[in-house]
């Protein structure tokens, strides 16, 4: 046993060890264990641009969502008002000389902006994991500024979450009508391949490949604003029922999309040759 006094000695000299400084790498090293771990961030890839436009559907959409995806809704032009690219008036507006449904704003984003929130409304209540984002800032001409639509979306989908961006298309003979523009930066998606079957779809390459596409954001055309779908939103007697309708249309493929996401996962080893494409 040890006498009294080693055994002082030995408790102060413990005691001493206890009280050195850590070290700064060990000190960062401690601190960067407490961290959480930071998302899981894709690497953006964009296809090649063919040497002629596509015509048509030109893409097919298999790469599945991650388990839990959660989804991300945005209400075009919601950025670029009073600008190039703030959005088609409508016929109602440019032909048909009706007043705009807001000052300030065309009515392609009035009706995005009702159109994105009833389908995140309509999707909340069948239980998806979705919300939506509004810039608030009407006029953002840096590309780069994180409030735009376009930065916001990129970091969304580049964590593994699936964005759309929701438009009308120009009167004719200006628009196309109905369809989804595919994300491409990260793979084409089951949920855009289940989009198109409802909505119909455009060439990946539409317009030389959009920059919300180039960022990993899908962009659903609902319609051409003109005719009995424009009317149908601008009457206020048929304005809910309108929206409600495309809102489950949009959902119900949604959700769709989420189930053959996990039905594919079942055949997903090596031999089925989409192994690229499970994460």
């Amino acid at each position: 046993m040890l006498n009294p006094m080693r055994r002082i000695a030995w408790l102060l000299g413990g005691l001493s060890l206890l009280a050195l400084p850590v070290s700064a790498a060990g000190l960062m090293e401690l601190l960067d264990s407490m961290k959480p771990a930071a998302p899981e961030r894709l690497q953006r890839q964009l296809p090649a641009v063919p040497l002629s436009p596509g015509r048509g559907k030109n893409w097919v959409g298999v790469r599945m969502p991650k388990e839990g995806t959660s989804i991300l809704v945005l209400a075009g032009h919601a950025d670029s008002q009073r600008m190039y690219g703030s959005g088609t008036p409508g016929w109602a507006v440019d032909v048909g000389g009706a007043a705009p449904m807001q000052s300030g704003m065309t009515d392609e984003l009035y009706w995005n902006l009702r159109t994105a929130r009833a389908v995140v409304a309509e999707g909340k209540k069948q239980g998806l994991d979705i919300s939506f984002y509004d810039p608030g800032v009407r006029t953002i001409r840096n590309v780069q500024d994180p409030r735009t639509n376009w930065s916001v979306g990129q970091k969304h989908a580049a964590q593994g979450g699936y964005v759309v961006e929701i438009h009308y298309d120009a009167y004719s003979p200006h628009g196309i009508g109905a369809g989804v523009i595919p994300a491409v930066a990260f793979g084409f998606s089951v949920l855009d391949e289940a989009l198109a079957k409802e909505f119909g779809a455009y060439p990946y390459d539409y317009r030389g490949m959009l920059g919300a596409p180039r960022r990993g954001v899908s962009m659903l055309e609902i319609g051409m604003l003109e005719g009995s779908l424009e009317q149908g939103l601008r009457d206020p007697r048929r304005r809910k029922a309108t929206l409600d309708t495309i809102a489950k249309r949009v959902v119900s493929a949604l959700r769709e999309g989420l189930e053959q996401g996990t039905s594919l996962k079942a055949i997903c080893p090596p031999t089925t040759g989409i192994a690229a494409y499970c994460r």
